[in-house]
């Protein structure tokens, strides 16, 4: 299970976003386990990251309809 960091690292290398270099490490062990992959100086998702990050963004969009859900049941 990839932690709140990790997660926010493969979304901000899938919108080509730069990162801290503090951030560099964490990008390795996102490497090893195979969600990065270094092309040249840029860093790209693997297939498997984008499965991450598109099961992550599902997930949320459910836990925000839930609550959406609870909230308009409330009003009633």
């Amino acid at each position: 299970m990839l932690r709140d960091e990790q997660l926010s690292i493969l979304r901000d290398i899938s919108q080509s976003i730069a990162f801290a270099d503090d951030r560099q490490g964490k990008v390795g062990e996102l490497i090893a386990d195979g969600y990065v992959m270094k092309d040249g100086d840029l860093f790209e998702l693997t297939a498997k990251g984008v499965t991450a990050v598109e099961e992550h963004a599902a997930s949320l969009g459910a836990s925000e309809a839930k609550q959406e859900s609870v909230s308009s049941d409330r009003l009633i």
